[in-house]
């Protein structure tokens, strides 16, 4: 009788450890249960890659998996492969909040890369504070709500890799100043997104404390297709420059017809003109004496530009804008942050990035910020025919 029992305790150890044993398998990124170590890392890419801006979302993805692509052919972070989990947030902000709900919470992803435009980036900052998970924007460029919140703190999980729509506003009116010798603006603006209003705003400031005059303010919404009446208004008055703070579909519109009307003051815009459906909507006869901010030049002589630019054209059978340039910067830049983090982990990713001096990308170097924006320059483009023709370096005041 003790022999059967002592037999059957023996047994049943036996079946215990054994479904201990059973339910240690492997673990999300890349199996590390039982001590091995990750082979993959999970980023989302939450882009617009249809609707209104998809043009702005489709060339950051397309700039971001570029630069994940030559990672992983180079062994990856940390001898880690990217992963990267791409939806399609179809310009829409509530479909932006969602699907950044759905990567952080049931993709294990270490970081959300993007949305590109403000408004779409804005609504997943919640969803990062609340699953303490970063997020990072390319070019999301507004004032307020993106790295700080309504009271100026900063937001902790959030960052950006482009200069915010104050420095650009600042850097048009100046360069409206000082390169144009303009003294008297004129506004047309995007009145529907936060977007025109940081940059009417910033430079109406600039310009007005330079000794500037603003002639004439009107405004716009997204969508507009008839600009006739407000360009027949101002075309009477004395001016010397239009500033267009808004997105392309609706830049290049106003382009066209306000040549047409035979308004030939030089226009200026902000890194929204960057688009080849610019190009499309205004013709290249319009596109002369148009002048924009942006993060990056075709122009740019800099070798890791030359190279960026020859390593594009090979993979995608077209020339690079700044949101493709921006992205692939993007893509490294998180890259760069997981390796220094030296783990799977969005909180010391978070630290990364927060830290991050020197970081060097081919639409420039930067440190990042207490605010988490980064320090950096933008350049101003001039157009001839619809080509970029000029480029002129601005540095942070």
């Amino acid at each position: 009788m003790n022999k059967k029992r002592a037999l059957f305790l023996f047994l049943t150890v036996i079946l215990v450890m054994g479904l201990f044993a059973g339910c240690g398998g492997d673990s999300d990124n890349g199996g590390n249960g039982g001590g091995e170590a990750p082979t993959e890392v999970k980023i989302g890419i939450n882009y617009e890659l249809s609707g209104e801006v998809a043009t702005y979302g489709q060339a950051c993805k397309d700039g971001i998996l570029m630069a994940f692509d030559e990672i992983n052919a180079a062994g990856g972070v940390n001898g880690m492969q990217i992963v990267p989990v791409v939806v399609d947030n179809k310009s829409e902000s509530a479909e932006a909040t969602s699907l950044a709900t759905k990567l952080m919470t049931q993709e294990d992803v270490v970081a959300c890369l993007g949305p590109a435009t403000s408004g779409n980036f804005m609504a997943t900052i919640p969803v990062a504070m609340q699953n303490s998970i970063p997020v990072i924007s390319a070019s999301a460029t507004a004032d307020k709500g993106v790295t700080t919140d309504a009271s100026g703190n900063v937001n902790e999980y959030v960052f950006r890799l482009c200069f915010n729509d104050s420095f650009q506003g600042v850097t048009m009116a100046s360069f409206a100043k000082n390169n144009l010798n303009a003294t008297k603006a004129v506004i047309i603006q995007d009145k529907s997104s936060d977007y025109g209003q940081g940059l009417a705003d910033n430079f109406t400031a600039t310009f007005e404390a330079a000794g500037g005059t603003i002639v004439a303010h009107e405004g716009y919404v997204a969508k507009d297709k008839d600009f006739n009446s407000i360009l027949t208004s101002i075309k009477a008055k004395d001016f010397d420059v239009i500033f267009v703070p808004g997105y392309y579909q609706e830049a290049g519109l106003i382009i066209k017809q306000a040549r047409d009307l035979g308004i030939d003051a030089p226009i200026l815009g902000a890194d929204g003109f960057d688009s080849p459906v610019l190009l499309e909507l205004a013709g290249e006869e319009a596109l002369n004496d148009v002048y924009f901010s942006n993060h990056y030049s075709s122009l740019d002589e800099d070798p890791l530009v030359l190279e960026f630019i020859d390593g594009f054209k090979a993979k995608y059978n077209s020339d690079p804008n700044a949101f493709h340039a921006l992205g692939y910067d993007l893509g490294k830049f998180i890259a760069d942050a997981i390796e220094r983090a030296g783990a799977v982990d969005p909180e010391a990713v978070k630290d990364a990035l927060a830290s991050t001096k020197g970081f060097v990308g081919v639409t420039g170097s930067f440190d990042m910020g207490e605010d988490h924006n980064p320090i950096k320059a933008a350049v101003v483009i001039g157009l001839e025919n619809g080509a970029q023709a000029s480029s002129v370096k601005v540095d942070p005041q």
